[in-house]
């Protein structure tokens, strides 16, 4: 369960590229890399390939706040799709 995170900067703003496994063990890593991205930053997920549900939560989150979920394969965006019109809890 290994996942690599890079940053990189530009005058556009931050791109963080995640490559490997992206689970909940690793979030609090990837938020505080965005934390430290500034106010235009952008995940890139073009080398993830394989999330749990707690993921799927964090890159929905993400995505509300105006952060950018690039590059993710066709079933990471189902997922997330279907996990955002899942009725919650009460």
């Amino acid at each position: 369960m290994m996942l690599m995170i890079e940053q990189i900067t530009s005058k556009r703003g931050t791109r963080i590229r995640l490559s490997g496994e992206l689970r909940f063990e690793h979030l609090d890593q990837v938020k505080a890399e965005v934390g430290r991205g500034g106010h235009r930053v952008a995940l890139d997920l073009a080398e993830v390939n394989l999330v749990d549900l707690e993921s799927i939560r964090f890159l929905n989150a993400c995505e509300a706040k105006g952060i950018s979920v690039l590059h993710c394969s066709p079933y990471i965006r189902k997922w997330m799709s279907q996990e955002r019109s899942r009725p919650k809890d009460a």
